[in-house]
């Protein structure tokens, strides 16, 4: 869609500080699918995701005044959407950080040649909500330890913890989706 005011990101930022209705549309259209992969990698269920985008946008349009135009405003954007993410789940308090060790998650593997055939969204599905909010917090967002611990209210050494468990349970469940996909191939 084009605009009177052309696709120029300076011309873009401007009218979105006037509160300009075919700004944000614009920038709505440019961003929501994006936004709502960052909060999928959050929160699990698409309903409560798209509220959380929904909830980040309207914060954006509210606080845009408030980007002083350091970075990028899509960087800027996508902090809120995981912040939303963040406070939706400390609202409803679904997330344990484990401490003790599960012997299940260090199963010892046959080495294979990997096939480079799978969804990482299906595999970070299925990491329990500590490890992968502090998996997605460290490798998606680039936050430290101690940017996570601060921000999640956890110790640096439970978020670290946390990332080392996710990144071990994430290497077996590739290693069993592989040998599943191995398994059905085999049988065709």
């Amino acid at each position: 869609m084009k605009l009177l005011f052309g696709n120029k990101k300076e011309d873009l930022l401007s009218r979105l500080k006037k509160q300009d209705p075919a700004a944000q549309k614009v920038f709505y259209e440019q961003n929501v699918k994006k936004f709502l992969s960052t909060a999928k990698s959050y929160v699990t269920d698409l309903y409560q995701a798209e509220d959380c985008v929904i909830k980040a946008f309207c914060k954006i349009f509210k606080y845009i005044e408030t980007f002083r135009g350091d970075g990028n405003l899509e960087g800027w954007a996508r902090r809120i959407v995981v912040n939303e993410c963040l406070n939706f789940i400390k609202s409803h308090k679904t997330v344990f950080y484990i401490d003790d060790i599960n012997p299940a998650f260090m199963i010892e593997t046959q080495d294979e040649d990997p096939v480079f055939d799978f969804n990482a969204q299906e595999l970070l599905d299925q990491l329990p909500d500590g490890y992968r909010m502090v998996f997605n917090l460290y490798v998606l967002e680039g936050f430290s330890h101690q940017e996570i611990s601060e921000t999640l209210k956890i110790s640096l050494a439970v978020s670290k913890t946390q990332l080392f468990r996710a990144k071990e349970k994430l290497r077996v469940l590739y290693l069993q989706q592989q040998k599943k996909m191995k398994n059905e191939h085999a049988q065709r």
